[in-house]
């Protein structure tokens, strides 16, 4: 039979996509395109924006046209918040909420071979309710250079605008041991570099008394795993002890990527995060200055060295939102931090969350025209870091793919780089001066 996998959202996602698909291949499926005929479509979902809804819907109803005997299996965030939304639609075989996720592969084999009495659907959970393990899972490589690995799951901040705490549940772990496990077989595969991903990374081992720290030790430990980075960390979790062992000589990279979402403590109080902008500022000033090179010092050979490379998250139009609130974040953004890059959000009313019931929306008109000047300025901070990092000795990862006779990769502070087509270099780490 043969399976196909289409993946929406963020790279958590990615990891458990990959995790089906490794059960579906041993038990003995094919692997194709989504845009194909298949027997089994597995669509992982999204649910972070009303889009993101729309999008999973549009996608489901276009893979039951292309193969109407095809069986299609939902599971991710819009499974889970939107149960019965989601098995309404025309050609939807199963659906997989949260806690259901480890056994999708066996209940999906069973229900193709004819026993669907044996597959038990759960009811939608409710937040105390997806408690239980981690389903463990990382992906197969990214242009077979890197790989997603899933450390944690869930979260108890539970912001206003956000809906991960109803979709993913509470904030749990996996073992140090099985993380070094999973790193250990990623490494076997040749893979030389891993992201760790959770929904809330940082809180890793709160249930389970193990430490972040400890994890980051061991698995620098790894063989034949180069290089790691933690794809997302709540600035109050990347504790000064964590960036001290991270800069003493560590495989993790000189790239953080930190949630802001708003530089006004007004909105930042409102919205329940857990930090104001001046603790903000301060945890990236000692990042800096404990991973920064000094002004123009040099390696023996004349090179520069690499500076941290910091991608911010930033929600435009949270209700409340005045035009003044708003320029307290694009000023703090390009006074104050100035990050390498910002991921950018337009407000989405998300239901059941605090933030939908607000009188006080933002029009999407003028979130629209926040989001547009958020960009000019992300290109602008952009620029100015690539261009900072001219004469910079690097070590980039290659990626083992041609596109009209290049191929690209990253360096450790998460520049793109190009370079004619050589298949010697491709999955090995080279040392470039930019």
């Amino acid at each position: 039979m043969k399976a196909s996998y289409i993946t929406l959202g963020c790279k958590l996602n990615y990891a458990e996509t990959a995790t089906y698909e490794r059960g579906f291949l041993k038990a003995g499926f094919e692997t194709v395109p989504w845009n194909g005929k298949a027997d089994l479509y597995v669509v992982n979902t999204c649910s972070v924006t009303g889009q993101s809804d729309r999008k999973s819907r549009n996608i489901i109803r276009k893979l039951h046209k292309t193969s109407p005997e095809a069986a299609i299996v939902v599971t991710g965030c819009y499974a889970q918040l939107r149960r019965q939304e989601v098995e309404a639609i025309e050609g939807v075989s199963l659906v997989f909420g949260s806690n259901e996720k480890s056994h999708l592969v066996s209940d999906t084999l069973a229900f193709l071979e004819g026993r669907k009495a044996a597959v038990e659907m759960a009811p939608g959970a409710y937040p105390d309710e997806i408690s239980g393990d981690v389903f463990a899972a990382f992906s197969g490589g990214e242009e077979r250079t890197r790989a997603f690995l899933k450390i944690q799951d869930g979260c108890d901040n539970f912001c206003a605008y956000c809906t991960v705490p109803f979709a993913r549940g509470r904030s749990r772990s996996i073992s140090i041991e099985e993380a070094v496990g999973n790193a250990e077989k990623i490494a076997a595969s040749g893979i030389r570099e891993i992201v760790l991903t959770g929904v809330n990374t940082g809180d890793f081992g709160r249930r389970s008394g193990e430490s972040f720290l400890e994890l980051l030790k061991r698995l620098d430990a790894v063989e034949g795993i180069e290089r790691y980075r933690i794809s997302s960390i709540e600035p109050n979790l990347i504790t000064e002890e964590i960036v001290d062992w991270i800069a003493s000589g560590t495989k993790f990279q000189p790239h953080f990527h930190i949630p802001l979402q708003s530089g006004s403590d007004t909105i930042l109080k409102d919205v329940g995060r857990h930090y104001d902008t001046a603790f903000f500022a301060e945890r990236i000033d000692y990042i800096r200055k404990k991973m920064n090179p000094a002004p123009g010092e040099r390696n023996a050979d004349g090179t520069l060295k690499p500076s941290v490379f910091f991608g911010i998250d930033v929600i435009a139009g949270l209700p409340g939102e005045t035009d003044e609130l708003f320029m307290e974040t694009y000023n703090f953004l390009k006074d104050r931090i100035r990050p390498a890059f910002i991921h950018i959000f337009p407000y989405s009313k998300r239901p059941g969350t605090r933030s939908a019931l607000r009188k006080d929306q933002v029009q999407d008109c003028v979130k629209t025209k926040r989001v547009e000047m958020l960009e000019n300025l992300c290109r602008e901070l952009h620029d100015e870091f690539t261009a900072s990092q001219k004469g910079v000795k690097e070590r980039v990862l290659f990626e083992d793919s041609c596109h009209d006779g290049m191929m690209g990769g990253y360096t450790g502070n998460y520049i793109r780089v190009e370079r004619p087509w050589d298949p010697g270099l491709a999955g090995k780490i080279v040392e470039v001066t930019l």
